[in-house]
């Protein structure tokens, strides 16, 4: 069975919700739409205060190239248009919307009528899915028209989509394969016809295997699509190590992007939306969201309107638990401490992890004692060890030369140090300052 060479670690999955269909969350009082919720420039608001505005109306458009629209996800008032601190604790604005009823656009398509055929051209359908404001579900929410508009001289021949979902705990995307794993690979086929390629995979871990013997059955109806059975081991949804994984191709370094080896990677929730957005005329409003947790009373997935607070999803999987220690956006590996559960959900919310009190204290740090555990862990092939000591003593130059901007942040080097050494905070810190002297840099040239 495939997996990528380099790297990677075998962290305990605690997929908790993983036997829990997807219910639908009941609509919050009021929904908090932050304009930023995506790789890129801020979004631009297109509404002021007492605006009415309906499910799937256009609140804010796309600031840039690289960029995406917003639409509210409820019908009701704009209350206001103010700052709000995001998952990370950074204050970011916001639509504030009151909500009443649940009347949607009429130009949505509400039916659950699977629609398989797209006699869209390649740029319409790229047109629509950038005008549904479609980005990246997996977390990157990186916008996915721009994935399929790739620079001159790079030609894709292959769509992939994540379905690995590789973080431990979270089941949103493995209970979408289940549920809509029709709407999923018509979505797969829109997105192959808008790259203009002819071949489509779906990537899937093995700890999976009903979804993999579903969606393995129902791919015959699809021409050119496979279903590729993986190895569990993390990080395998990052994007050069699914290449690696699915089509044994390497991805150079940067500025190399995954088409620059012929694949354009897309996440299981994206095809969904894509599938929505182009055949459903229905944009980006909502997403699955795992919330769960080993004290957690009932480990759910939850299909939420964008702008619900947290607070609301934790408290319909049963409340916070008496021993929580730490509320993470996201999973264990990658996912980010909220600084409130008043955050809210946004595009690229894939779960809301409830760590106990024992398991979310980090443990004394200790000297390193040399035995290379980062280094033979590192899916990108770095040396973890040195890249946190020499950003500590802040050797930016040094930093930057032993390719920290290579770093995925996929938080293996510290999961696996025996010494419990704080690699990762300070490999994000050398990233955070290498990035900023190299724009500045840049900007000079």
């Amino acid at each position: 069975m495939r997996t990528f060479k380099i790297g990677g670690v075998h962290p305990a999955a605690n997929k908790l919700s993983a036997d829990k269909a997807i219910v639908e969350l009941a609509l919050p009082k009021q929904v908090i739409i932050p304009l930023s919720q995506h790789i890129g420039a801020p979004a631009k608001a297109i509404v002021d205060r007492g605006a009415k505005v309906k499910v799937g109306t256009k609140i804010a458009e796309a600031g840039g190239f690289v960029s995406a629209d917003i639409f509210s996800s409820v019908s009701g008032t704009v209350k206001k248009i103010d700052a709000i601190p995001d998952a990370s604790g950074y204050s970011k604005p916001a639509v504030f919307i009151d909500v009443e009823g649940d009347e949607w656009e009429e130009s949505i398509d509400r039916t659950a009528t699977l629609v398989k055929e797209c006699n869209l051209a390649p740029e319409e359908i790229v047109n629509k899915i950038k005008a549904a404001g479609i980005v990246g579900m997996g977390g990157a929410t990186f916008p996915t028209h721009v994935k399929l508009m790739p620079p001159p001289g790079l030609k894709p021949e292959c769509v992939i989509i994540n379905g690995v979902e590789c973080e431990p705990y979270l089941t949103a995307d493995h209970r979408l394969m289940l549920e809509k794993p029709d709407e999923i690979l018509v979505g797969l086929a829109i997105l192959m016809k808008a790259a203009k390629v002819n071949k489509g995979y779906i990537a899937i871990e093995a700890n999976k295997p009903d979804a993999i013997e579903l969606l393995t059955d129902k791919s015959k109806e699809y021409a050119g699509i496979e279903i590729i059975p993986l190895q569990v081991k993390y990080p395998q949804g990052g994007e050069k190590q699914l290449i690696d994984a699915v089509i044994n191709r390497q991805v150079p370094a940067p500025p190399a992007l995954p088409v620059s080896v012929g694949a354009i990677i897309q996440n299981v929730g994206t095809a969904f939306a894509v599938y929505e957005a182009v055949q459903k005329n229905k944009p980006l409003f909502e997403r699955v969201v795992t919330v769960t947790g080993k004290s957690v009373a009932n480990p759910s997935n939850f299909l939420t309107r964008i702008g619900t607070p947290m607070n609301l999803l934790i408290e319909a999987a049963g409340g916070v638990p008496e021993d929580t220690g730490k509320v993470i956006s996201g999973g264990p590996m990658m996912g980010k401490a909220v600084v409130t559960v008043n955050v809210p959900v946004t595009k690229g919310s894939s779960g809301i992890l409830l760590m106990p009190e024992k398991e979310s204290k980090r443990k004394e740090e200790q000297p390193c004692i040399r035995c290379a555990k980062c280094v033979s862990v590192c899916p990108m092939g770095l040396e973890p060890y040195l890249l946190a000591t020499l950003s500590a003593n802040k050797d930016w130059e040094r930093v930057e030369k032993e390719c920290v901007m290579y770093c995925i942040e996929c938080g293996s080097c510290q999961y696996t140090c025996p010494s419990h050494r704080y690699l990762l905070d300070y490999i994000r810190l050398g990233k955070t300052t290498v990035g900023g002297i190299i724009r500045a840099r840049n900007a000079k040239k």
